[in-house]
C-alpha cells in the first residue's frame, strides 16, 4: 500500500517491485478533530505558549529533512513585510544536534525576538495553532504524503508548502508552492499567502481539498486490499 503517486515513482525508481502490486490509498483527516473553529478562542489558548501576536506556523518534529532551517532563513527575509508577527515552531526536537543548530541559526539571523520554539503539543492543542495562525508553512524536502497540509486546510488555515515530492499532489492546487531549497521562494510564498485577497481564496480551496479525504474511505480501501490478498492466497492453495 502506497499513499501517493510520488511514492509510487520512488518505489518504481529504486526498488525491484512488480508495479501491479502497488495499491494507492491516500491518508486522510480526522474531521471530528481538525475543523474550523473560534479563531479568537484559539489565539487565547496558544498565548500560554508564548505566541501572543499574529503568527506564521510550522508544525513538525524537528528532523533536518523537514527543513525548519530553510524556513528560518525565509522568515528572516519575509518578516519585514509581515510586521508585528511571530513565527511559531510547533514540534518536538527529536534530533538534539539539529535543534541546537536551529537555535544557533536564529541567533545568527537576529530573529530571536519573533521566533517561538513551542515544543511538542497534543493534537488538540495543535488544532488551536492551526485555527489561530495566519499561514501554515510546510517546507519539507521530501514527504510521501504530508498530512499536516490537509490538517491545516481543514482547520481554516492557508497553506504554503514545497513544490517537490508528494506535497503538490496532496495540496491539490489549494496551497501556495515554493522551492524548499530557496529561502527567497519560501519567503515570497509566505507573504503571498498572508495577503487578504489570496488568503480568502486559499481558505475556500483548502476546505474543499481537505473534505476529499476521510479515514472511513481510507479504511474501506485498505480492507479491500486485505480481502484481495486473502482471496489470492486461497486461490494459490487450491
Amino acid at each position: 500500500i502506497i499513499n501517493s503517486e510520488s511514492l509510487r515513482s520512488e518505489v518504481n525508481h529504486y526498488l525491484n517491485v512488480d508495479p501491479a502490486k502497488l495499491k494507492l490509498i491516500n491518508e486522510a483527516v480526522d474531521h471530528s478533530l481538525f475543523a474550523s473553529g473560534d479563531a479568537d478562542l484559539a489565539r487565547s489558548q496558544v498565548a500560554s505558549h508564548g505566541v501572543t501576536k499574529p503568527f506564521v506556523l510550522f508544525v513538525s518534529s524537528l528532523w533536518a529533512y523537514k527543513n525548519c532551517d530553510g524556513l528560518l532563513r525565509a522568515w528572516a527575509l519575509a518578516r519585514n513585510e509581515l510586521p508585528g508577527r511571530q513565527l511559531a515552531i510547533v514540534g518536538s526536537g527529536r534530533d538534539e544536534k539539529y535543534l541546537a543548530e536551529l537555535n544557533a541559526l536564529v541567533a545568527d539571523l537576529g530573529i530571536g525576538d519573533d521566533v517561538v520554539f513551542v515544543g511538542g503539543v497534543s493534537l488538540e492543542e495543535t488544532v488551536n495553532f492551526y485555527r489561530a495562525a495566519d499561514v501554515f508553512v510546510y517546507p519539507s524536502l521530501n514527504e510521501t504524503f504530508g498530512l499536516p497540509i490537509l490538517e491545516a486546510m481543514a482547520c481554516g488555515c492557508p497553506v504554503v508548502t514545497s513544490n517537490v515530492s508528494a506535497m503538490p499532489e496532496t495540496a491539490g492546487g489549494a496551497a501556495v508552492l515554493a522551492d524548499p531549497r530557496a529561502p527567497e521562494s519560501i519567503a515570497r510564498a509566505i507573504v503571498e499567502a498572508a495577503q487578504p485577497s489570496h488568503r480568502d481564496q486559499l481558505l475556500d480551496r483548502g476546505f474543499a481539498r481537505a473534505s476529499q479525504f476521510s479515514w472511513a474511505a481510507t479504511g474501506s480501501q485498505t480492507l479491500d486490499v486485505y480481502r484481495e490478498v486473502a482471496a489470492n492466497r486461497r486461490n494459490r492453495r487450491r
